[in-house]
């Protein structure tokens, strides 16, 4: 007998002694989550190891712990892992008789890793000559089935889920991952808060299913105010946003336009809708036609509200009308990541609509949509159909339309379009209030957030934004009066169709393995009716990494894919990355006077005819109007609004002879053609992202226009007027096909 076959038993029986402690203590390397079960395979079991030589059929190796696995362990559980499995990564069953017969050459070919070993030393100090199997594309099979059962689940903390908790433990389990319904203490792959960001203050890592300051911004007076100001620089791309007035320092302007409309043309007679700051769920709205029929004090304090044109000629199905729920994915800021829900809802009015009239101003259920006060009407009908009832699929709806000769395509293209230049123009802030809470440099979680958008169709097809929800609700039961006086939660066929659909895809989305998944796996409970959205069908998404597709049901990516459309609207967001430089490294929102003083003076704005005298006097005028304006604010000095305003006068003063648009423009290239200079490590410290951990180079390339010291100036002068000449090039009917496209 050679000295290589003794060495060989020697070290199979050393192999063997160690199985039976390590079975004897009972290890289980994983954290203890319970995989699901997957039925055994009709092929030898990916786990044993054969030797492959003259006598290979007696010398089946069975192992149980396998040290040396593809799968990266998680960070909960590799200490455990590495103490049993560091010394020998491979554990022997009996060994077969013929182990030690003398043979030409063997084969070791390990199934449960799909390796093939070719002559090298391993960590255990066995060298082994291998040559190819003739089966590898049978092993590989096999090693991506032993993969996909050994990998562990993604961890979901749901512990302040609260109305949308019933819809995320149906997604969980068909997605066959780990819900954690108490917290725990060791770090989980995704947290879904139910109100804010800061609903759990503790996380360092993972994934967190709101943005800080997400329901600051989209408050209706801050909602208003972000659109207001991409009105300005665009007026044409955002018409879909009904003229509003804030309440109460614009009450005297909001009289002095009404009554001036009214005096030109007696005929004229406009509502408006009032809708308070805070309000939610239609508490406190009302209609007006007068002015003085405002309400603007509660109690002893001014009440913050918007008042907005009302549609007087809103599309009616059944002669009621009606709104659109669309459900929409943030996935990321930086690179920016839009997703719409091919599904949403439709919520009806339960009384005939008419237009209004000072006789009927007061029906709430003819003018307002909102679930819940129609709810309470006795005209509502719960349906377990999706065509029918007080709230519908937007399929159904829009299956009715196309059966009248609507172009539906067309409806939605203008539909994707008002989401994707909404999310534009509250994206600056958010940035602002992203770098308040998590600093750079400091640890945090990604966010990621589904919105919930409120769409109305006017008479004429064209939508328009009513207003953003940062918690859309994501029950998926309503309440019921099963007994006089008794009430209880019954199932909502409605709601489950649509939301469980977005939540399991937003969390597949999330995923942070990037696995992909075979859209089988997912059919159960998405469009089983079997109705196919009447639009263009994308039963697949790429995936963030571009290693394949995932099988997304009812998640559409909008942008980036849209991005030649709609990227020259960011200008804001450029303006912002220089708010967001001169702020710092604490992680403030506010500037203050020497921060402002710093952004003339490097920029190089002052002159004869503007003194740094002017600035400050500029910073006090424009500082003190904007603290009056936002009295909850939440420290002193000068916001990203009031910076704006800044710089629009900066603009004008430097270049009057152009549009407004063009003023910014011009002035923005001068600041970044004069930060082009700066220490680039200085705005790497300063930069935010919300995609933390994307590779620095990734970011760049992603978004060049929000960080303009991480890329020259010149090419994005160049890309950003690219952008906007092909927009002129582009009348409204082409935008819409590409769109679509």
């Amino acid at each position: 007998m050679s000295d290589h076959y003794v060495k060989v038993k020697v070290q199979l029986e050393q192999m063997k002694s160690f199985g039976e402690d390590a079975e004897k203590e009972g290890v289980d390397a994983e954290e203890q989550v319970p995989v699901s079960p997957i039925p055994a395979p009709v092929s030898p079991d990916p786990s044993s190891i054969t030797i492959a030589g003259k006598d290979a059929s007696n010398t089946s190796i069975t192992c149980k712990h396998r040290g040396k696995s593809r799968i990266k362990p998680g960070k909960d559980d590799k200490n455990s892992r590495d103490k049993h499995f560091s010394d020998m990564p491979l554990v022997s069953a009996p060994v077969g008789k013929n182990l030690n017969r003398p043979g030409p050459e063997r084969t070791l070919h390990i199934k449960g890793t799909g390796r093939i070993l070719q002559g090298k030393s391993e960590t255990n100090g066995n060298y082994l000559t291998i040559h190819p199997s003739k089966n590898i594309k049978e092993t590989h099979h096999e090693d991506g089935f032993s993969l996909a059962r050994k990998r562990r689940p993604v961890t979901v903390d749901t512990s302040k889920a609260k109305t949308s908790l019933e819809a995320l433990k149906l997604s969980i389990k068909q997605l066959k991952w780990k819900e954690f319904p108490l917290g725990r203490r060791t770090a989980c792959d995704i947290y879904w808060h139910g109100v804010s960001f800061h609903d759990n203050e503790n996380i360092v890592s993972g994934q967190v299913n709101k943005f800080p300051g997400m329901i600051e911004m989209l408050r209706k007076i801050n909602l208003s105010r972000a659109v207001r100001t991409m009105q300005e620089l665009f007026p044409e791309e955002y018409d879909f946003y009904p003229r509003s007035w804030i309440l109460p320092e614009e009450y005297q302007q909001f009289s002095t336009q009404i009554r001036m409309v009214k005096e030109n043309d007696a005929t004229v007679n406009p509502t408006f809708i009032v809708k308070p700051d805070g309000g939610s769920q239609g508490d406190g709205i009302y209609l007006i036609r007068d002015p003085s029929d405002l309400k603007l004090m509660v109690g002893s304090q001014a009440k913050q509200a918007v008042v907005q044109e009302y549609i007087q000629k809103p599309l009616l199905i059944d002669k009621l009308k009606f709104d659109i729920r669309l459900y929409v994915l943030i996935k990321s800021l930086e690179p920016l990541e839009i997703y719409i829900a091919k599904e949403g809802l439709t919520r009806f009015c339960t009384e005939p609509y008419q237009e209004p009239s000072q006789k009927n101003l007061s029906h709430v259920f003819m003018h307002l949509t909102n679930y819940s006060l129609n709810v309470h009407s006795g005209n509502f009908v719960h349906s377990d159909s999706q065509s029918t009832g007080s709230k519908r699929t937007l399929s159904s709806v829009l299956y009715r339309l196309t059966a009248k000769g609507v172009d539906i395509k067309k409806v939605w293209s203008d539909i994707i379009a008002l989401v994707i230049k909404t999310v534009i123009a509250v994206v600056p802030e958010l940035k602002v209030y992203y770098q308040a809470d998590i600093p750079p440099g400091k640890p945090g979680p990604t966010c990621f957030q589904i919105l919930g958008f409120d769409i109305l169709l006017m008479k004429n097809l064209k939508p328009v934004l009513l207003e953003v929800n940062s918690n859309p609700s994501m029950r998926i039961e309503h309440e019921q009066e099963v007994a006089p006086g008794v009430f209880e939660y019954v199932p909502s066929p409605v709601d489950e169709e649509v939301k469980v659909g977005v939540i399991r895809d937003t969390l597949l989305l999330m995923d942070p393995g990037h696995k992909k998944h075979s859209v089988s796996q997912l059919r159960s409970g998405a469009f089983e009716h079997g109705e196919e959205m009447p639009m263009e069908g994308e039963t697949q998404e790429q995936s963030p990494d571009g290693g394949g597709a995932l099988p997304s049901l009812c998640l559409k990516q909008v942008y980036p894919k849209y991005t030649k459309q709609f990227n020259y609207l960011r200008l804001v967001e450029r303006i912002a990355a220089l708010f967001i430089r001169f702020l710092g490294v604490k992680g403030n929102m506010r500037l203050g006077p020497t921060a402002f003083r710093t952004f003339i003076r490097t920029c190089k704005l002052s002159n004869s005819n503007f003194t740094m005298a002017s600035v400050d006097i500029l910073y006090i005028d424009i500082t003190r109007r904007w603290s009056g304006a936002v009295p909850d604010s939440r420290e002193a000095g000068m916001g990203l609004q009031a910076f704006l305003e800044a710089f629009f006068y900066l603009a004008g003063r430097r270049f009057k002879s152009l549009a407004l648009r063009e003023q910014v423009m011009s002035l923005l290239e001068l600041c970044e053609a004069q930060l082009e200079f700066q220490s680039p490590s200085i705005e790497d410290r300063r930069s935010v992202s919300c995609s933390r951990a994307l590779p620095r180079a990734i970011r760049t390339q992603t978004l060049g226009l929000s960080n303009p010291l991480l890329s020259s100036p010149a090419p994005l002068r160049r890309a950003t007027s690219q952008d906007h000449r092909l927009h002129q090039k582009l009348n409204p009917r082409t935008l819409r096909a590409n769109v679509e496209n």
